[in-house]
């Protein structure tokens, strides 16, 4: 029977997954919402009735959201290890390669949640800025963007915490950080002081992080309304 591994032990192979983690996640959600936004945006703008209505434009991207979004996290990271990953970053495993799929798995999702937030926002505010004179650009910073700023600050909370789960999912191909933990030396050492350790230090992480975005969403939210 395998000893259990003092808690000592285990503090200190939690301390360094946790740093990988919250690297993966960091900048992986930096990518996702530097591209995501603007991803949404466009799906909005494009759409049948949206400020530049582009049909086929609209459909295309349409697909290829939809389609980045079916992908299962893990066969993604797979197809893109080679393709991708290895090229750009030199290496197919570690925390670096794992951000490669980690943002790519995440901006069709951002994007439709960035989408749908701009939905939301009132048709008459946007009439209002059109009648105006207001540019397209303006309209979309001041007035969609502006509008819907708790949402989105909620919709790249939402993304952030998925992709907790992802890089979970990144440590079965060596991404390393808590799902390479609780892999190699919870599940397949049978360690379930290790096992136990890491999910609980995932649930807690994604739930600090979904606080703190909602949060900040509430005090943009309590801003704006005080500002109008």
């Amino acid at each position: 029977m395998r000893p259990t591994t003092p808690w000592s032990d285990v503090f200190d192979l939690l301390h360094p997954a946790l740093g990988q983690t919250l690297y993966m996640v960091g900048v992986a959600t930096l990518f996702a919402t530097a591209f995501g936004i603007p991803l949404g945006v466009l799906l909005h703008v494009t759409a049948p009735g949206g400020l530049r209505p582009v049909p086929a434009l609209h459909r295309v991207l349409g697909t290829v959201v939809d389609f980045g979004r079916s992908l299962p996290f893990i066969v993604l990271i797979v197809l893109l290890q080679q393709v991708v990953t290895r090229p750009l970053i030199g290496t197919s495993i570690g925390p670096t390669a794992a951000i490669v799929p980690l943002a790519i798995g995440a901006v069709p999702f951002l994007g439709r949640l960035v989408q749908s937030a701009l939905r939301e926002v009132d048709a008459t505010v946007v009439e209002a800025a059109i009648t105006t004179g207001a540019s397209r650009t303006r309209i979309v910073r001041s007035v969609l963007l502006g509008e819907s700023a708790p949402a989105l600050v909620s919709a790249v909370g939402v993304t952030a915490v998925t992709l907790v789960g992802f890089s979970a999912m990144a440590g079965v191909v060596g991404g390393e950080g808590l799902g390479d933990l609780a892999i190699r030396y919870g599940y397949q050492r049978y360690d379930d002081r290790v096992l136990w350790s890491t999910v609980i230090v995932l649930g807690a992480l994604a739930m600090l992080i979904q606080l703190l975005f909602d949060v900040t969403s509430r005090l943009i939210d309590r801003r704006r309304r005080v500002t109008a």
